[in-house]
């Protein structure tokens, strides 16, 4: 496990914790949307954030979780936190519209996106809007909410000066997906998809989403930044409908597994720390710039999904 402390061109290591990484940081005046907030790494994000300075706003499906992660977060943290709860289900199109508009009533401006909530499900069913679950909830979900969210980040980082950052929370499983990357043409069909190989694909997309965005984003001069994490390998609810993977998970996923607080640190990191000023397009692990499979950086590949995921969204994008 030394590899696990061993501290990376940052400064930080796996054993970093999210709170270390954002020590000194001052996030206030600033406004940040985190999805799946009410627990696991991504209530530690909301919680860190606040900590911060942040005003938060939970996006997540669960109402009452979520506001009992608000008044843990607010009873903690001295002198207050800005938090803010939103109802948001990630497969479905429509509930991400609805969220959307929500947010907008609230008049804020919007500096941080962080798309951390996902799905693995122990069978490859369909959303609402008839795509295979894993690549509706963790692409096609956050793809919308990011699109919809996007003006208000722009309009954001040209009134403050303050570059914009969005982040995908992916996976090192992204490693484990078809051979040609994405399946597109068994998204409206997942009968035959394997649910950890579903699982997979849905991680590399957030990959290529961001690589994608970053691209865009760069033609266009627009000062936000588009980058994905690996959080590491954590013991969180992701695996409560997975039995096997979850028995694993809790004997030998303990030894080689780091807590929450550690897993939400390269999130953190990422959306924060003046080092990754200016880095957009890249995927880190353990708070440090990491590689990803090379299917994550075909471009041609990151075009292709881009414009799949338009068109899936058609009816939501205005």
């Amino acid at each position: 496990m030394w590899w696990f402390y061993r501290k990376g061109p940052s400064g930080f290591a796996g054993a970093s914790t999210a709170e270390e990484v954002t020590a000194g940081i001052d996030g206030r005046g600033l406004v940040a949307v985190i999805t799946g907030a009410s627990r696991g790494i991504g209530r530690e994000t909301a919680r860190v954030l606040a900590l911060r300075g942040v005003r938060v706003v939970m996006a997540v499906r669960d109402v009452s979780a979520g506001a009992r992660a608000k008044e843990a977060i607010q009873a903690e943290i001295r002198g207050g936190a800005e938090v803010d709860v939103l109802q948001l289900d990630l497969s479905s199109m429509a509930s991400v519209g609805r969220f959307a508009a929500e947010f907008a009533s609230l008049n804020l401006p919007l500096n941080i996106l962080i798309n951390n909530a996902g799905v693995m499900a122990r069978d490859c069913n369909r959303s609402c809007d008839g795509l295979e679950l894993h690549f509706a909830t963790n692409h096609i979900g956050h793809f919308l909410l990011t699109n919809l969210l996007l003006e208000n980040m722009k309009s954001a980082c040209r009134d403050s000066g303050v570059q914009g950052r969005i982040v995908n929370v992916s996976s090192s499983g992204h490693i484990m997906t078809y051979p040609q990357g994405i399946c597109f043409d068994k998204v409206h069909d997942p009968s035959g998809f394997n649910s950890l190989i579903a699982y997979g694909q849905s991680k590399l997309a957030n990959i290529l989403h961001m690589n994608e965005l970053s691209r865009i984003l760069k033609d266009e001069g627009v000062n936000i930044s588009a980058n994905t994490v690996h959080p590491g390998v954590i013991v969180t609810s992701l695996f409560r409908n997975r039995t096997i993977v979850s028995a694993l998970m809790n004997t030998v996923g303990r030894i080689i597994s780091r807590s929450v607080e550690q897993g939400a640190a390269t999130t953190c990191y990422v959306a924060m720390h003046p080092q990754v000023q200016g880095i957009t397009g890249k995927y880190f692990g353990n708070c440090n710039i990491a590689n990803p499979s090379s299917q994550a950086v075909d471009a041609e590949l990151a075009k292709k999904l881009w414009n799949f995921s338009l068109q899936m969204c058609r009816f939501q994008i205005k």
